[in-house]
């Protein structure tokens, strides 16, 4: 018995080494990942450096893919080689060299039984529970821009958002704070020291008149400053060290003013200022490292006195306390303000404020416009979250907020009031964030709508999922509006279809961005797709054309998603367990500032169940974040104000 045992495992890591060079050859793991269009199915790839022992288990992993009775029926090989439907194409050439490699490692995995069988049925729960891997720890995070303008506000009374002139920052994953795009570079340095001086010589310009000194000039009140100052700046206390340090620096200068800019101008220079721990193995610091995380994740800003004071009397230490200043800082009016942050990068605020449209075809569309838009967007949200609606609603709601530049590209009458809340005409089909023209227009080319944008957008922000980037040297552009064959955005964008290089990821999103081609690129709602060609004088005069849409569309991978405007989409997207999940994902990866890991699959699983238990209230969504971050293994009570309503 052991013999067989051995030679069946010998055959079958003969057969291993080869097949998984296969798949990678053919790219199934692009869209076979956690955040891949193919995340909803069995199959998806082992993340980051993979072993030889884990591409094993993987592989055998896939015996639930194979029909042990009928091999050559298998969706193993009849999903890869397009001989079944396939939203990924042919990835394997039936005949190949390649598909024979799958065959045989098919008729491996019919052979597989016992404990071997059993082990391979359960690698997908043990994926899905994290494998016993441990989350990033990450130690240090750097204040965002949003963060630093908000924390000398707090701290010395500076509303002069001085970070707005420091180097733009980057998005990675989505958002612009996470720790990979969080690099010092010369010109950042540069930029603190300038913001640093500046600052406090705003703070002291006139003597304390902000009251940051708040005794009289004397050694005594020199060590108080540098003590009450630094506890603030570095949100903790000061040791021994920093303390005689800053006192002396204070001691430089004869002037007690000069000597207390001097100290401020260095503390929000330091290392200490501007980067927050976000973890400690030091008991002393445990409970202010946990009150600087609680504060920058709900309010983007630095702890309050009552949160200072609770990390000073042991209270953030257990759950009850956590949760007693969690939903205090939810009623805080800072909550709204961090969480416009987060809406405003999700949703990509910036794309609309830095979009131009040809002002020929859109005079309509202008700067005031495009903040306009993004304000309909920033109230619709808060409307959701801080009155604990059901957040799904972000997709179904058939109204919208409304001022005059928004008015007459709904076509409805303008509200009374600046940004009231105006209902959707039924025929409009508009519907939640995806009618609004926020979306449309920011998915949008100067001229003309774009269906692989907005295809895109809706994948990555409200599925989470990764579409890979076109091959090097694909010609991206379309054939041009053309008068001796007038052609739709539909038609023209049919050569993704033909094109074996463009199909395999063109036919996930184009198929969702058609089903909006009833807006053009600022958001207005067209019954026919028109376009004119310029005229070449008496012989070829201009001619325009109007032409029929054809707006069906759908989600491959989504069951039942077959629609044709926003909000019938909407509908989709509002009861999509996927869609429920990614909205958790992207909380959790602004909040925490990386993507999550196999180790975080258990805590966004219990976030997502919390979040569906509350009815989809975002509040709770926050509030379980944050007490599950702090107390993995406990129960979550997250706050649920609804229940109440």
């Amino acid at each position: 018995m052991l013999l067989i045992l051995l030679l069946l495992s010998s055959a079958m890591a003969l057969a291993q080494a080869p097949m998984y060079s296969v798949f990678e050859k053919a790219d199934c793991h692009s869209c076979h990942n956690r955040d891949g269009v193919a995340a909803g199915t069995r199959l998806l790839f082992p993340e980051g450096n993979v072993t030889a022992a884990e591409k094993d288990a993987f592989l055998r992993s896939l015996v639930t893919l194979v029909d042990r009775l009928e091999p050559g029926k298998s969706l193993l090989l009849e999903k890869p080689t397009k001989r079944t439907s396939h939203v990924g194409g042919e990835r394997i050439k039936q005949g190949s060299p390649e598909e024979a490699t799958l065959r045989v490692w098919i008729g491996e995995l019919t052979k597989l039984n016992g404990d071997a069988l059993a082990k391979a049925l359960r690698y997908r729960e043990e994926a899905e529970g994290g494998g016993g891997q441990q989350a990033p720890r990450v130690e240090l995070r750097r204040l965002t821009h949003s963060q630093y303008n908000q924390t000398v506000r707090d701290l010395v009374g500076d509303v002069s958002k001085p970070a707005d002139r420091f180097p733009p920052e980057d998005f990675v994953n989505g958002f612009r704070n996470q720790i990979q795009g969080q690099s010092l570079s010369p010109l950042l340095i540069e930029s603190y020291s300038e913001a640093a001086e500046k600052i406090a010589q705003s703070a002291m310009r006139g003597g304390d008149t902000r009251g940051l000194i708040g005794c009289k000039p004397s050694l005594a009140c020199r060590s108080k400053f540098v003590r009450e100052f630094g506890w603030k700046a570095f949100r903790r206390p000061l040791d021994g060290g920093e303390q005689k340090r800053y006192e002396a620096l204070f001691g430089t200068e004869k002037e007690f003013i000069k000597g207390a800019q001097l100290v401020m101008e260095a503390m929000l220079q330091s290392t200490h200022f501007l980067f927050r721990l976000e973890e400690t193995s030091d008991p002393k610091l445990k409970a202010y490292v946990t009150a600087s995380r609680l504060s920058y994740a709900l309010w983007d800003t630095m702890p309050d006195a009552q949160l200072f004071a609770a990390a000073a009397q042991g209270e953030l230490g257990t759950q009850k306390g956590v949760q007693l200043h969690v939903n205090r800082m939810l009623d805080n009016p800072r909550a709204r303000v961090a969480l416009n942050e987060f809406v405003g990068q999700w949703l990509r605020f910036d794309r609309i404020l830095t979009a131009s449209k040809d002002r020929r075809k859109h005079p309509q569309f202008t700067r005031e416009t495009a903040v306009a838009m993004t304000e309909e967007a920033r109230l619709f949200v808060s409307d959701l979250v801080w009155n604990d609606r059901n957040f799904m609603e972000l997709f179904t709601a058939p109204y919208g907020y409304v001022n005059g530049e928004l008015a007459s590209i709904y076509g409805v009458p303008a509200p009374a009031q600046e940004f009231g809340r105006v209902p959707f005409p039924a025929a409009s089909e508009r519907a939640g964030i995806l009618g609004q023209a926020l979306f449309l227009a920011s998915t949008a080319k100067p001229d003309e709508s774009s269906p692989t944008a907005r295809g895109l957008f809706i994948r990555e922000q409200f599925l989470c999922q990764h579409v890979p980037d076109p091959p090097a040297g694909v010609n991206t552009n379309l054939p041009p509006f053309s008068a001796e064959r007038p052609q739709t955005n539909r038609e023209r964008l049919s050569e993704h279809v033909i094109n074996p290089g463009c199909a395999s990821c063109h036919s996930l999103i184009d198929p969702i961005g058609f089903g909006f081609e009833k807006f053009d690129a600022v958001g207005a709602r067209r019954d026919k797709f028109e376009f004119s060609t310029p005229g070449k004088g008496q012989k070829v005069p201009a001619k325009a054309w109007s032409l029929e849409i054809d707006s069906t569309g759908f989600v491959a991978g989504v069951a039942k998603s077959a629609f044709s405007s926003p909000s019938a989409l909407g509908a989709v997207l509002g009861e999509s367990a996927q869609c429920q999940e990614c909205l958790v994902k992207q909380y959790f990866r602004y909040t925490l500032g990386r993507m999550e890991t196999a180790a975080d699959r258990p805590m966004i699983r219990k976030m997502t169940d919390e979040f569906r238990r509350s009815q989809y209230r975002f509040k709770t969504l926050m509030a379980s974040l944050m007490l599950i971050r702090e107390n993995p293994g406990g129960t979550v009570h997250a706050a649920r104000n609804h229940e109440s309503r």
